[in-house]
């Protein structure tokens, strides 16, 4: 799991590189053939999309903590760590990535007075959190100090690239 989180990341860093200057790794791709389905790289010799990463490798594993582990490099996608994941401290790394995600009020989640906001991430894949509970449960696990309020709305999800330009 921690090579293809790796992989995915370097994979979604290369493509905004290759491309560069670019305002979004959506740009990368089109209507009719996003940047998730155009190959961003090999692995084995064969080419490889990001899609495939995601979807036909990390999704089936269930683990949901893999969502907020790839990065897609965009503003409101999980930040890259400073240190690759590694087999040998993945679960702390993953523990440690959702804490931080969930912490970041400009990307992963907002308290309001009578409402949270979390991640579009949430939405797109709440069947992966499902299994634990689902999102609300998944989210307190690490914020258990959230009042027991309704996620009733999502962050709005900046595809900006996530660097200086």
């Amino acid at each position: 799991m921690a090579f293809y989180i790796n992989t995915y990341n370097i994979m979604a860093l290369k493509t905004v590189a290759d491309h560069w200057p670019v305002d979004s790794i959506k740009d990368v791709g089109s209507l009719f053939k996003p940047v998730w389905d155009k190959p961003a790289g090999q692995l084995g010799g064969k080419e490889i999309t990001l899609s495939e990463v995601e979807h036909k490798i990390l999704r089936p594993l269930g683990e949901p903590r893999i969502h907020l582990a790839i990065v897609c490099a965009s503003v409101s996608c999980p930040d890259l760590r400073d240190e690759p994941y590694s087999a040998a401290q993945l679960a702390s790394q993953l523990d440690d990535q959702a804490q931080r995600f969930l912490s970041n009020t400009g990307k992963g989640l907002r308290v309001g007075v009578d409402r949270i906001k979390v991640s579009k991430i949430f939405d797109w894949f709440e069947k992966d959190f499902a299994a634990g509970g689902g999102v609300a449960a998944f989210i307190k696990r690490y914020q258990p100090e959230l009042p027991d309020l309704k996620i009733k709305a999502a962050i709005d999800y900046d595809w900006s690239v996530n660097g200086q330009q």
